[in-house]
């Protein structure tokens, strides 16, 4: 016995020719019995023939408009790149990273003592109090209205320096790193702040190499919510990235020729669909628009564990 399947379809039919070639055999032959006019049993054959061909032909034709509908719906979800900005801007976010230095001041002495009649004097440099001063900055963006914001572990690694989260619209919040991932370059920030915007997450195990992406972040540590766009280079990359004496091997990155400037690190790579889909974290020296970013498949189990023990 052979099944045979509808493709696509949410029924099966089982076919036994044998039998099924009896079954008919004894309908036509009853029909010819009852019927005893040829003509109206071929009517009645025909009839119920009709019958099953429009059955089939209704749920096919269905099924192909279910079809269609719904990727003329896919096709009406892309956005052009400006749409994905206006969308996505608002929940991205500058992190500045402060910290108190020396104030190191010049002076002039004298080797010989301040009472010496030999009249030198010799510059040194003395420390004169200290001061709290930006030392360095990333992005981000916010994952849960409540001010639950995830950026890359090498933006907030020094313990002793202090976060400030700057939103797109101009407010600043003093923020607390809750965790930093000691597998991969992830960490997640926490503000005191309600409904703010969030992005939404999309499915990075789906990209495709050549689809369009966009990069959002604080380029340069300056210039906030810059835009920069491209495609997927290439997927499943393997890279050791480092800088301020941290270093880590990173795996099953994507590669990604969306400019990633110093600043964009923890910022988000974002599908047509205004979708997150990976934190982008390191790029190539000595190299034309090689950049590489954390797929977000990887990091959503580290945002839910942080939401649940937050809540």
């Amino acid at each position: 016995m052979k099944i045979f399947k509808f493709h696509n379809l949410n029924f099966k039919f089982k076919f036994d020719f044998s039998k099924i070639l009896d079954f008919f055999k004894k309908i036509f032959s009853g029909i010819f019995k009852f019927i005893h006019k040829p003509i109206m049993a071929i009517i009645l054959i025909s009839l119920i023939f009709g019958f099953i061909g429009g059955f089939i032909g209704r749920n096919l034709d269905s099924k192909l408009v279910s079809d269609d509908i719904e990727q003329e719906n896919l096709v009406k979800s892309i956005k052009t790149i400006p749409e994905v900005v206006k969308q996505v801007s608002p929940a991205v976010v500058s992190v500045i990273v402060s910290k108190y230095v020396p104030i190191l001041e010049q002076e002039y002495y004298n080797p010989f003592g301040e009472n010496s009649p030999f009249n030198i004097r010799i510059p040194r440099i003395v420390e004169k109090g200290k001061e709290l001063k930006e030392i360095g900055g990333g992005s981000g963006f916010i994952v849960s209205s409540d001010g639950l914001i995830v950026t890359n572990k090498h933006v907030v690694s020094d313990q002793e320096a202090q976060y400030t989260v700057l939103t797109n619209d101009g407010n600043k919040y003093s923020a607390k790193v809750l965790f930093r991932d000691p597998a991969q370059d992830v960490a997640v920030l926490k503000i005191d702040a309600v409904d703010l915007p969030t992005v939404k997450l999309g499915n990075s195990d789906d990209l495709e190499i050549g689809q369009t992406v966009i990069a959002i972040g604080n380029a340069l540590g300056e210039f906030r919510n810059t835009v920069s766009a491209g495609i997927v280079s290439g997927l499943m990359r393997s890279v050791t990235a480092g800088g301020g004496g941290f270093s880590e091997q990173l795996e099953q990155l994507i590669q990604t020729d969306a400019a990633i400037n110093p600043g964009n690190s923890g910022g988000p790579l974002l599908n047509l669909y205004g979708q997150v889909i990976g934190i982008n974290t390191a790029v190539a020296n000595n190299a034309e628009n090689i950049g590489f970013t954390i797929p977000i498949n990887k990091v959503k189990q580290d945002i839910v564990n942080v939401k649940n023990q937050n809540n």
